[in-house]
């Protein structure tokens, strides 16, 4: 998938989390978490040559280049989501949560991927959630239909809030 659908699952994943932990979408709190949501839905990218996270996090991108990293392996496997869920620990718990759901929306939505995510890595093998002829191509029109889709939530999870509110 595109950093641009990644965004969009981690804006959809912190809004999740700030009705989880109702937190008022107006609030400075609501807007850190949401930018926190879009750029950890990205952030397993960092394995890829030539993404935006691996340009920002140039380090760890050429750290994971010079092992050998491939993409859609380690960070986006069990191990890695199990050691951002350790590192994030002393954040605040809404950041904390958003960190985690927003990075886990990533190797997530790859699984609908034709590609598909060594999940178990270093286990090796990828696993897809949909048959291969049914998988969404990166930068298809499947893509961008599932990307429209995640939009519309990203704007009816706010909406439903209000209108919720006012019934």
């Amino acid at each position: 998938m595109l950093q641009k659908t990644h965004s969009v699952a981690g804006l959809v994943s912190a809004e999740v989390v700030l009705v989880w932990q109702d937190v008022s979408f107006l609030s400075w709190e609501a807007a850190g978490a949401l930018l926190l949501g879009c750029l950890a839905g990205t952030l397993a990218d960092v394995d890829k040559p030539g993404s935006t996270m691996a340009k920002v996090l140039f380090p760890l991108s050429a750290l994971l280049h010079v092992l050998k990293v491939r993409h859609r392996t380690v960070t986006h496997s069990l191990l890695v989501i199990a050691l951002i869920m350790l590192a994030a620990g002393p954040l605040p718990t809404l950041f904390y949560w958003t960190l985690v759901v927003g990075y886990v929306s990533h190797p997530l939505i790859d699984l609908l991927n034709d590609k598909g995510v060594q999940l178990l890595w270093p286990i090796p093998g990828k696993v897809r959630l949909l048959p291969k002829w049914l998988a969404i191509t990166t930068g298809s029109t499947g893509e961008t239909v599932f990307r429209a889709l995640l939009f519309v939530i990203s704007l009816g999870i706010p909406l439903l809030l209000v209108v919720q509110r006012f019934s």
